[in-house]
């Protein structure tokens, strides 16, 4: 079934600057082939539940395999009979927001 998750993956107890790990989960999330999008909070990446879970494992266990203390927060959209939510969800609020502006022009 499709679904959609925003994810973070974060290393604790390793110092301030977190970029070099962020990058390297960053990194095997992209290279699964699933259709993903990262912003400065989250990595949301869409496909099978299966599928995106071992993702999600692959990358959380990439940092603690290495003894780093790692912290993953989830949020999944389940939605049956949909496909391609990461760019559809975002088109139809910019829709509306089109909408809406082309009236505000208008008054």
């Amino acid at each position: 079934m499709n679904t959609l998750i925003a994810v973070a993956i974060a290393p604790f107890g390793i110092g301030d600057e977190l970029a070099p790990e962020i990058a390297e989960v960053v990194k095997l999330i992209r290279e699964s082939g699933l259709p993903n999008s990262t912003n400065s909070m989250f990595t949301e990446i869409e496909g099978e539940w299966d599928e995106v879970m071992k993702v999600i494992k692959d990358a959380t266990f990439a940092l603690a395999d290495k003894g780093i203390r790692t912290e993953v927060v989830l949020k999944a959209d389940v939605r049956p009979g949909f496909t391609n939510m990461m760019k559809t969800k975002v088109d139809k609020v910019n829709d509306i927001l089109g909408e809406e502006n082309e009236h505000q022009k208008k008054l």
